[in-house]
């Protein structure tokens, strides 16, 4: 496993999978289930790439869900209000690099280790969303067709969240391969004291990579709000499992350092997949959360398999 090249495994298990899913179901390859594939890659993946930024520099967010659950309702409330998209969009965003920096000040500055950090903004972050909505759900009524489009429609055929995925896919490949701040990112992840003795603001950039991380949750909690049409306080349980699988699949080791925002892509269609193929074969909700759990822990003994022992 050390001499095996990181995403040769990655390829086989798509290719394999796709096989597989169509010998199961001849129903994988048809059209609208394709697009129902490519949406639920979007709507993960987002997120993945979020964490992969958090991921790399040897640290986790686990209060992403909770930033979607919060975006969500809040995004429902200023629209009941009123309140002009673009505005609430703007709103919804800040309160994702909000969290992010409550999230980064603490663990880059204060040096609360990121899974008790990030742990009591989940918390924090779902309360916050149960009291806006008072426990309830909020229907912010008929939805205007700008934002709909961005999680429910179509562009030329194609889902509109396939396409917000791929810019973030885009930009996110382009500030990790070709700036000296995503430079900056796999070197703080590699070996965080060299990076300091180098001239790397070591804090600054752990601080950024979190707001990066909520920012991305938030707009995933804006394409979600859009595709149900209502602001949920309990929406994204166990979207941070999701994340973190999605990162971890493609490749982003867990011990920093290491990862692709392709990988990352490729680690959100090999879950999309593997959950279409237990929707269409019948298997239960519960029994998927096994196999997905199965799956993170897969993930982490291939990755420690990898990793040379000292």
């Amino acid at each position: 496993m050390k001499n095996l090249p990181r995403g040769t495994g990655l390829a086989g298990a798509l290719i394999v999978l796709i096989i597989a899913a169509s010998l199961i179901s001849p129903h994988f390859l048809n059209p609208i289930n394709v697009l129902n594939v490519l949406r639920q890659v979007a709507l993960y993946g987002i997120l993945g790439i979020g964490m992969t930024f958090v991921i790399l520099t040897k640290g986790i967010d686990l209060s992403v869900g909770s930033i979607v659950a919060l975006v969500g309702v809040t995004g429902a409330v200023l629209m009941e209000q009123g309140v002009p998209i673009p505005l609430m969009v703007l709103i919804c965003l800040s309160i994702g690099a909000l969290v992010g920096c409550v999230n980064g000040f603490g663990v880059s500055y204060f040096r609360i280790p990121a899974f008790i950090m990030t742990l009591g903004c989940m918390v924090m972050v779902r309360g916050f969303a149960l009291m806006i909505a008072d426990g309830g759900t909020v229907n912010p009524g008929k939805l205007a067709e700008s934002f709909f489009l961005l999680g429910g429609g179509y562009m030329l055929g194609v889902p509109t969240p396939i396409y917000v995925f791929a810019i973030v896919c885009i930009i996110a490949a382009v500030v990790l391969s070709f700036t000296p701040f995503g430079r900056a990112i796999y070197a703080v992840g590699s070996n965080e004291e060299a990076a300091r003795l180098s001239g790397i603001n070591v804090p600054l950039v752990i601080f950024s990579v979190y707001i990066i991380c909520g920012v991305l949750a938030a707009l995933s909690g804006l394409i979600f709000l859009s595709r149900l049409s209502v602001g949920d306080p309990n929406s994204g349980l166990g979207l941070e499992l999701e994340a973190i699988t999605i990162a971890v699949i493609g490749g982003t080791s867990l011990f920093g350092g290491e990862g692709t925002v392709l990988g990352t892509m490729g680690g959100a269609m090999v879950l999309a997949i593997i959950a279409n193929i237990l929707n269409l074969a019948g298997v239960s909700p519960f029994s998927q959360q096994v196999v997905k759990g199965g799956i993170i822990v897969l993930a982490v003994l291939l990755e420690a398999g990898r990793k040379p022992r000292k």
